[in-house]
């Protein structure tokens, strides 16, 4: 048995799942399943601070789209028996999924521009010394 540890990373996460349901009845169904789930990860996930889906009609593919706070906070799903259910139910249905986790990479000025500027991340609260001076540059 393959050993593995359990990832760590304490800036914001963003995570994108994508369900590819080859049908309208299979994205309603997507659509209603993450609508039960959210109530209960947001119960039992601190770290969770919220969800959306992007619908891309004419492919008849859902987006889910959720915002955590930090990366150990995604491993609190876990907790959540609905979608510990609902994990196994595409594969079920023929509806083929893929995932992907995504982390702050920096200021938008800093990686669009190469400039030096500086920022809290923007799912953290904006530190007080940041705050005070961009007021005084404004």
């Amino acid at each position: 048995m393959v050993s593995h540890s359990r990832a760590s990373d304490p800036r914001g996460q963003v995570v994108i799942t994508r369900f590819e349901c080859h049908g309208l009845a299979r994205l309603f169904l997507v659509l209603a399943m993450h609508v039960r789930i959210k109530r209960e990860v947001r119960r039992v996930a601190k770290d969770f601070l919220g969800a959306t889906t992007v619908v891309l009609w004419r492919e008849r593919v859902v987006l889910s789209i959720t915002l955590w706070r930090r990366l150990d906070g995604v491993y609190d799903m876990g907790g959540s028996n609905r979608h510990i259910v609902a994990s196994r139910r595409p594969a079920r249905l023929g509806i083929s999924t893929s995932c992907g986790i995504y982390t702050y990479a920096g200021d938008w000025r800093r990686l669009m521009f190469g400039t030096a500027a500086e920022a809290d991340e923007p799912l953290r609260p904006i530190a007080d010394d940041l705050v005070h001076t961009e007021r005084s540059t404004s």
